[in-house]
């Protein structure tokens, strides 16, 4: 492609951790969450009481962070290593978007097991746009993204294979 304004990009990856409790273990998924992304944590509260689960709403049931730039291409390159540089097309969404699991926080560089802490799993949630995608957000002179300059699920697997050398099955 010729065009800039055609190449994908990363615009934020997430990290999520769903505890589904607050507490110590809450307390525990944030100080390994900011040790592993070097970033500030904010909590996730539960949208509507699950008496099944004991959850109470907007109770703190969970922990992300937001990353963007340098630090998110980073951590994205550590993250697909964990994984083995593999993702299946299910994982991508119509938009492009892609999202997986790591099982273990101890994958990381750096983190090791502690057995009064435990193992803590996350999601990492990756959102692609293309250069312009701002017109649907700015607040002035807004308009609709264009059905031909939208993100399509190829298009997202096409640039994670060339630029991240992911094998997508």
């Amino acid at each position: 492609m010729n065009n800039p304004m055609r190449l994908p990009e990363v615009d934020k990856v997430v990290v999520h951790m769903g505890v589904g409790e607050s507490g110590q273990h809450l307390v525990d998924a944030e100080g390994i969450l900011e040790k592993i992304t070097e970033q500030t944590v904010i909590r996730s509260y539960s949208k509507r009481t699950l008496p099944a689960f004991s959850i109470k709403k907007n109770e703190p049931i969970g922990c992300k962070v937001t990353l963007r730039g340098d630090h998110a291409d980073e951590y994205l390159r550590t993250s697909l290593e964990i994984v083995d540089n593999k993702l299946r097309a299910s994982q991508f969404d119509n938009l492009g978007n892609v999202s997986f699991g790591i099982e273990e926080h101890t994958d990381y560089p750096g983190m090791k097991y502690d057995p009064n802490i435990g193992i803590f799993g996350m999601d990492v949630i990756v959102v692609m746009k293309r250069p312009g995608f701002r017109i649907s957000k700015r607040r002035i002179a807004r308009h609709k993204v264009p059905t031909s300059h939208r993100l399509t699920k190829e298009d997202s697997i096409a640039f994670f294979e060339e630029k991240y050398a992911v094998e997508v099955e």
